[in-house]
């Protein structure tokens, strides 16, 4: 019997560390030995840190490889759609996350979600509360996760808790210029040159049920002008087919400049501009739609999209 623990698909950071992380945890309390895996490869921006302080990421597993008593503790997500593909829920046996949570299982089982803006951030306090500390090893793969996540501690989601695991990890990480590695976060998360336009789009999303199924994906970027002008077009055209291929109604790309605090949403049709349009109260030009100071995906920019479904009902049926 084994006690996978695996972050969404398509992992970002805080994902790929979160199940290092609680792995490492449970070994340290002897309380179950955890199995960190990954449910897809990695993103430029977690090889680029996992290399940049010699560890290796988890390895890749498949549904395949679970047997019926083995038992998977998801990290970084709950939802149907971002788990692991063909995963049985009944293995499922408890969640860390600090996603909003659409939930529902045959059995009871341990849930650890907190309105924080890492999971690494949580599984710092589960650390902390038995009075353990992570490794330098692992203090330098939470500190940069949580960084990734909260944008350098500048996103709306991000709480007294990241500032306080930040602060105490950039001491067991040995850090001492925490801007300059956040620096570096930024511009890993921007180097797409070996990314094709659908892995882009792909880099990082989460698909959700909307009243529309709706994919929102997200590039976090210090370049956020010259990939608008260079490679727009062909953005456009890989959205247009994974539209199809991902079986989704509508998709978007919020492309996040994590320097100048702005993103602007990728609009390819008429459903997402309606959309767009209504929940953020701007105007889509040239296939673009500035929305400000907005970084979150989970606070500032699903939620109001979630929202405008309603509002475009009600003002129909007015």
């Amino acid at each position: 019997m084994k006690h996978y623990i695996i972050g969404h698909q398509k992992p970002d950071l805080d994902s790929a560390v979160a199940a290092i992380a609680l792995a490492k945890f449970f070994s340290l309390i002897g309380d179950q030995t955890g199995t960190p895996v990954l449910a897809d490869p990695i993103n430029p921006e977690t090889e680029f840190i996992f290399q940049k302080f010699n560890q290796s990421p988890p390895p890749l597993l498949n549904a395949k490889q679970i047997k019926n008593e083995d038992r998977i503790i998801l990290v970084d997500h709950n939802e149907i759609d971002q788990r692991l593909p063909n995963l049985n829920p009944d293995l499922i046996s408890g969640i860390i996350d600090h996603h909003k949570a659409n939930l529902n299982f045959n059995q009871p089982i341990s849930i650890d979600i907190k309105p924080w803006g890492s999971t690494n951030t949580i599984i710092f306090f589960k650390f902390k509360n038995r009075d353990l500390k992570p490794d330098q090893s692992l203090a330098r793969l939470m500190l940069s996760a949580i960084l990734s996540d909260t944008v350098g501690l500048n996103s709306i989601t991000t709480t007294g808790k990241d500032r306080e695991a930040v602060t105490e990890l950039k001491i067991l990480a040995q850090i001492e210029n925490v801007n300059t590695l956040t620096l570096e976060i930024f511009k890993a998360k921007s180097n797409i040159n070996t990314l094709t336009p659908e892995q882009i789009v792909k880099n990082d999303y989460k698909i959700f049920d909307f009243p529309k199924k709706t994919f929102i994906g997200q590039l976090e970027t210090v370049e956020q002008a010259e990939i608008i002008a260079n490679h727009k077009t062909e953005l456009i055209e890989a959205m247009g087919q994974l539209k199809q291929t991902e079986g989704v109604e509508l998709i978007f790309l919020a492309i996040t400049d994590v320097l100048k605090l702005n993103t602007k949403l990728l609009i390819i049709g008429e459903a997402e501009k309606q959309i767009a349009e209504k929940a953020f109260g701007q105007t889509v030009q040239n296939s673009l739609l500035d929305i400000g100071a907005k970084l979150s995906r989970k606070k500032e920019i699903a939620p109001p999209i979630e929202k405008a479904f309603g509002l475009i009902y009600y003002s129909n049926h007015a």
